[in-house]
């Protein structure tokens, strides 16, 4: 079992920054790939980023490329989501998963894959 809890998130203006935590209980949170997916209101829950359980490999959304950076630190037991040049359209509730994963170095990008989810923190960007 792992319990999940993200933090960071907040109202910040557009092109501001924010950095999401997640962090995760137990002691096996480096057998787990990890996912940022994120649900705006009326529309589904959409992958943002991924990272393979070592994080020598991650994966982007085309919204997320060159503006969003998932990183993890296996000894904290933390995934990180760095979010700058933020736009109206990235508002949304963001989620933290995990996905037990027997290769080091693959990700998951498709929400089914994952066994383990947040409780979401609430992204606002305001023009």
């Amino acid at each position: 079992q792992v319990q999940l809890v993200e933090s960071g998130g907040g109202l910040v203006q557009v092109g501001g920054s924010l950095r999401l935590s997640c962090a995760a209980s137990g002691r096996t949170f480096s057998s787990y790939a990890m996912g940022w997916f994120r649900q705006a209101p009326g529309k589904e829950r959409d992958v943002v980023a991924a990272i393979s359980r070592t994080g020598g490999n991650t994966y982007y959304d085309d919204s997320a490329k060159s503006r969003f950076t998932i990183s993890r630190d296996n000894a904290k037991n933390t995934v990180y989501l760095q979010m700058n040049s933020l736009k109206p359209e990235d508002t949304a509730v963001y989620y933290c998963a995990a996905s037990r994963t027997v290769s080091s170095a693959s990700y998951r990008i498709r929400g089914y894959d994952y066994d383990y989810w947040g409780q979401g923190t609430q992204v606002t960007v305001s023009s």
